[in-house]
């Protein structure tokens, strides 16, 4: 059956989607333009493939896992997932660990239709964008900060730690698109990333601690980029293709913190992990959302992609490509917030844009400038399949957008 499916998707000597992404990430100019989005939201899945759905249901996901009804969210992951990758002629298939067998959460406490409490007194709203359980407020109180010989003891310890078990059930859900779609797609395992490293008790704490406790949080970095290196020999036991490490570094307007603070504390750990997955053949697809241009230059150095482009925040990916395109494969184009607000024409003008000045030569994977979000439109996620089918053929002629 695989290799039937490989055959047909191969067609008249064109490329498999595995092989189209590959050829985007090494430079080259593939048959086509590949498609790939990071994560999908459930009414993108339901939209497409006309039926209820638990991926990524948000609280509907959460309130699932309380009930117990653990295997049911797993085996709708393994049986929706791949159809939706299918039904869209998707090329990147974004994986990602699940609760292990048995898992089944105590339920937070309900306050009202929206709002919950957990065991320590933090409150969560479901938030009417997202749908998701999201925080609310924080209690502050019993708050213990790290301190230096502390994290010391953990760096000290963590090559002791075990580094999972890649038979785990956690990783019942990769295994499951491995077997069934690596031969024909490029496999993508969304992974923890190392951030800007703070601590405190509230948000404003957490950032004046970079300036004021700098050591404890180059000591916060170290254990959480020591512990990243680790990871990246179990995700290469997993059989998938690349990895994509999920940590945001801008907001709309700058970065979160100082480029010092990135060069100083984080680049480092960027670096050696990347270092690292490449070490074990996994390529390395960043997820950033935000303003990043104070430290692309650092990023180009470092990933094979770059996800998350985020137009509204200034990052214009015509100019990037000119910048680091001949570094950094470029992945997006196509404004998430069209997606959700706009309308067919809204994503024409931005695939032409993205097609016309980062596509040619290669070194471009089409994608929301996010992700497929809650309340994006059918018509609109549709518009840009057709936009990648009509006008993504190499070589770009950009003549024939229309």
């Amino acid at each position: 059956m695989g290799w039937l499916l490989s055959c047909l998707l191969k067609g008249n000597g064109s490329m498999l989607p595995r092989e189209r992404v590959f050829a985007a990430l090494e430079h080259r100019e593939p048959d086509r333009i590949p498609w790939g989005e990071h994560f999908i939201d459930y009414n993108v899945y339901e939209d497409i493939l006309g039926r209820q759905t638990l991926v990524h249901a948000k609280f509907r996901e959460t309130q699932a896992y309380w009930d117990g009804r653990r295997d049911e969210v797993v085996e709708g992951y393994k049986r929706d997932h791949p159809d939706l990758i299918r039904a869209l002629e998707m090329d990147i298939v974004p994986v990602q660990g699940v609760p292990p067998k048995g898992h089944q959460p105590k339920p937070m406490e309900k306050l009202d239709e929206k709002t919950y409490r957990d065991e320590r007194g933090n409150l969560y709203r479901v938030s009417a964008t997202t749908h998701n359980l999201m925080p609310f407020k924080r209690n502050a109180g019993g708050y213990t900060p790290p301190t230096l010989a502390g994290l010391q003891e953990q760096i000290d310890r963590v090559d002791e730690q075990p580094i999972g078990d890649p038979s785990d059930s956690r990783w019942e859900f990769v295994h499951h698109v491995v077997e069934e779609m690596k031969g024909t797609h490029f496999i993508m395992l969304l992974c923890g990333d190392l951030g800007f490293p703070g601590f405190g008790a509230t948000e404003e704490d957490y950032w004046m601690s970079m300036i004021e406790q700098p050591e404890i949080c180059r000591k916060i970095a170290e254990l959480r980029g020591r512990q990243m290196l680790r990871e990246v020999k179990l995700f290469a036991q997993l059989g998938v293709d690349g990895i994509m490490p999920c940590g945001d570094l801008g907001s709309s307007t700058n970065l979160l913190a100082s480029p010092q603070i990135y060069c100083d504390m984080v680049y480092p750990w960027h670096k050696a992990q990347v270092e690292e997955a490449h070490r074990h053949g996994l390529k390395v697809l960043k997820h950033c959302c935000g303003h990043t241009w104070p430290v692309l230059d650092k990023l180009a150095e470092v990933y094979d992609a770059y996800e998350s482009i985020q137009a509204t925040a200034g990052m214009d990916i015509g100019v990037m490509k000119k910048r680091v395109g001949d570094q950094l494969c470029l992945w997006g184009g196509i404004w998430h917030e069209h997606l959700i607000a706009g309308n067919v024409e809204d994503i024409r003008r931005d695939a032409r844009y993205a097609f016309e000045h980062a596509a040619p030569g290669g070194g471009f994977i089409m994608g929301s400038t996010h992700s497929l979000a809650v309340d994006a439109k059918r018509e609109n996620v549709l518009e840009m399949k057709r936009c990648r089918d009509d006008w993504g053929r190499y070589p770009i002629q950009p003549a024939g957008f229309r």
